[in-house]
């Protein structure tokens, strides 16, 4: 009993045992369940966390970004005010320059320089000869140079390497000493061809100033038609006039009374500006253009045309140095619709005579238009030239007697508008008036040739060939050397082309040196008016003074129609491997107008894009696009240069520069000309190719160039003005 109780107790023991451990290992497992399902919950409430930031980081951004587009929307709004505001005060100054121009008409002219004789003469000063390259030697080889090489161990060696090197000297100098004799030939060539051409050119200067002293001293001598000229030139010459400003006249002389009398066209009521101020309106996004107080207007209109009748009266008695003046009848007429009967007339706004001791008398600079010419002149103005109230006119050129001179009147035929028959009609009797024998072709088997002239003159005339073009846009170089090919079959002495536009560089380079003779648009109106015949290039170009010394105004070229599509392109072309910048100035001079009108590998372009760079065509290795007729009024030479690379060729000179040329070509890249440029020489980097040159009449010659560099690109730049840090 007793070992049953104590196998009991000990079995019961281990039971409790067993139980304890099981429960232990329970409690341990469910421990574990427990910490992984709050591992999942702590990693869930993280991910839940971390969305949420994302989400706030997201919103953040969004905000951030929504207020930066309204920021922006803000500055481009406020950019735009600013820049339309900017326009409009642009405007209201442009108007207020205008009129502060009109109210100091009077007060410029007097202040500008008097017209005189002596500005009509010409200087025989002319380009000295430039011969380029051939004004440089052929440089002989140098014997020291000609070493034997090598020479071997045996004698006999050693003479056939000395008679190597001496045949090799020989052989270099024989083909030096030619080209040196080659170079001294088509020097004396060139020599030859620019004495010709000074020869006449000094001719040409010296039958214009024989002109010149010929109208003086006719003048003096009180010859009515020499006086209306001279008068009438210095009224055409003036400065003082804004552009726009209108310059028809009428005019006679009286000898005996030693009066001019004259009809000059005044400005119409629209030349002072309607709008005094503009003021951007942000509300409607528009201008809205305050008007000039209508009494303003008038008023300073009013003005206006007294000013220009006394400026008018100063230019003459200014540029009296003859004593040809005692007076001055002066009428002012507008070309404008007559308020009466519709029709366009000449509507006299003014009148007065004035003698020069009463004038004389005048401080101009100081007095008021209006009250000068009302009361101290005794004239008369309108009182309401705005409707065009006319007044009664004084002494009037027709009164004076045959002898009356119109310029610049609308009576003038068109040449652009003309039948081209009458045109050619119109040229013959031009080239009769010069004193030579003309008549109009047949229109069909003409072989080329619209008028067939003879010049009687024994030495320089002959008979002469001449087309006419009646065109408006740039002559093509084709047609001259149509002329030329039509002087040779017809074997006479010379060919003219007569245009009512304009020529290029490429005609002119073709025409340089043949007996051709090319007749712009600008010079035919000259001829024309200069030998007592009639014509203007359509409403924007009016015939000159009749005077051979008449200085026409020029500004920019207005020849023809000039558009977008009226430009050239010079391609370049060389031979040799070396790489070359090729870069164009835009000048006045030898100084370039600005850093701006430089255009090379950094400046592509001119601000006004008249020049560009532009990819070449084959053959060429460069091109330039250039606009003659859009380049500024102050520019009167385009410069062309090449330059080595420096990035391609570091140690590279101009000697592989060779054969090069320019090719001519129209903006569907047809080639029209071809010029030649100097050759580059060792030692040079950069070279100036050569310069196209503004003549009198708008027509641009191209120049041969030659002068080279040591120094590069930075150098040749220096020399034209421009600054290199």
């Amino acid at each position: 009993m007793r070992l049953r109780r104590v196998v009991g107790q000990c079995f019961a023991m281990r039971c409790a045992e067993l139980w304890g451990e099981g429960l232990k290992r329970m409690s341990r497992r469910s421990n574990g369940l427990a910490g992984i399902w709050a591992e999942a919950q702590r990693q869930q409430q993280r991910q839940s966390e971390a969305r949420a930031r994302q989400q706030r980081e997201y919103e953040r951004q969004q905000r951030a970004y929504q207020r930066d587009v309204v920021r922006s929307q803000r500055e481009q709004q406020a950019a735009y005010r600013q820049q339309r505001e900017a326009e409009a005060r642009r405007r209201t100054e442009e108007m207020d320059a205008r009129v502060a121009a009109l109210e100091g008409l009077l007060v410029a002219g007097c202040r500008a320089p008097a017209f005189g004789a002596g500005s009509l003469g010409r200087t025989e000063r002319l380009e000295p000869f430039a011969p380029g390259p051939l004004a440089h030697p052929v440089p002989m080889p140098d014997p020291n140079h000609y070493q034997a090489q090598g020479g071997g161990w045996t004698a006999q060696r050693r003479a056939q390497a000395q008679a190597e090197a001496r045949a090799r000297f020989e052989y270099d100098w024989h083909a030096a000493q030619a080209a040196e004799a080659q170079r001294q030939e088509q020097l004396a060539g060139y020599q030859r061809q620019y004495e010709q051409w000074a020869e006449g050119q000094r001719a040409e200067i010296r039958r214009h100033n024989a002109g010149i002293a010929e109208m003086t001293a006719a003048l003096r001598g009180g010859d009515p038609e020499a006086a209306v000229d001279y008068f009438s030139a210095a009224l055409y010459a003036s400065a003082a006039w804004p552009d726009g400003f209108p310059r028809a006249i009428s005019a006679a002389y009286d000898p005996a009374a030693r009066q001019l009398v004259l009809d000059w066209e005044l400005p119409r009521y629209d030349v002072v500006p309607e709008t005094k101020t503009v003021v951007y309106m942000p509300s409607v996004d528009q201008d809205k253009e305050r008007p000039r107080p209508v009494t303003q207007r008038r008023a300073l209109y009013r003005d206006v045309l007294a000013q220009c009748v006394l400026l008018v009266l100063h230019d003459l008695f200014a540029a009296d140095e003859f004593g040809a003046l005692e007076s001055v009848a002066l009428n002012g007429f507008v070309d404008d619709h007559d308020p009466v009967t519709g029709r366009r007339a000449q509507i006299f706004l003014a009148t007065v005579m004035a003698s020069r001791p009463v004038f004389s008398r005048l401080n101009l600079e100081q007095v008021s238009a209006v009250d000068c010419l009302s009361d101290g002149l005794r004239g008369q103005l309108s009182a309401r030239p705005d409707q065009r109230t006319p007044v009664r006119t004084g002494r009037r050129p027709d009164d004076v007697g045959d002898v009356v001179v119109t310029h610049g009147g609308d009576e003038d035929p068109d040449l652009l508008e003309m039948d081209p028959i009458a045109f050619e009609g119109l040229v013959a009797e031009l080239f009769r008036a010069m004193g030579m024998q003309a008549v109009t072709t047949q229109r069909s088997n003409d072989g080329g040739v619209d008028v067939d002239a003879l010049d009687p003159a024994p030495i320089r005339g002959g008979k002469i060939v001449v087309q006419v073009k009646r065109y408006r846009n740039t002559v093509p170089p084709t047609a001259v050397r149509d002329l030329y090919g039509t002087v040779q079959d017809a074997g006479a002495n010379k060919g003219v082309l007569v245009t009512t536009s304009k020529f290029g560089p490429g005609s002119h380079t073709f025409a340089n040196g043949k007996p051709l003779e090319l007749v712009s648009g600008r010079e035919l109106v000259d001829l024309l008016h200069r030998h007592g015949l009639r014509g203007r290039l359509g409403t924007g170009e009016r015939g000159g003074p009749a005077a051979p010394a008449v200085p026409a105004q020029r500004t920019a070229p207005d020849d023809g129609d000039t558009g977008p599509d009226d430009y050239s392109v010079l391609g370049m072309s060389w031979t040799g491997r070396v790489a070359l910048d090729v870069c164009a100035l835009v000048c006045q001079g030898n100084r370039v107008l600005s850093d701006d009108h430089f255009v090379f590998f950094n400046n592509l372009r001119t601000p006004d894009g008249a020049v560009r760079a532009v990819p070449p065509t084959a053959p060429d290795k460069a091109a330039i696009q250039v606009s003659f007729d859009a380049l500024p009024a102050t520019a009167d030479r385009f410069v062309l240069v090449a330059a080595i690379d420096p990035a391609a060729n570091p140690e590279a000179d101009l000697a592989g520069f060779t054969d090069a040329h320019i090719r001519l070509l129209d903006p569907s890249r047809a080639e029209q000309g071809r010029l030649e440029v100097s050759d580059g020489r060792s030692g040079e980097t950069a070279l100036v190719l050569g310069s196209f040159r503004r003549r009198a009449n708008g027509d641009w010659d191209f120049v041969i160039g030659g002068k080279g560099y040591g120094g590069g690109l930075e150098e040749l730049v220096q020399d034209y003005g421009i600054e290199v840090a």
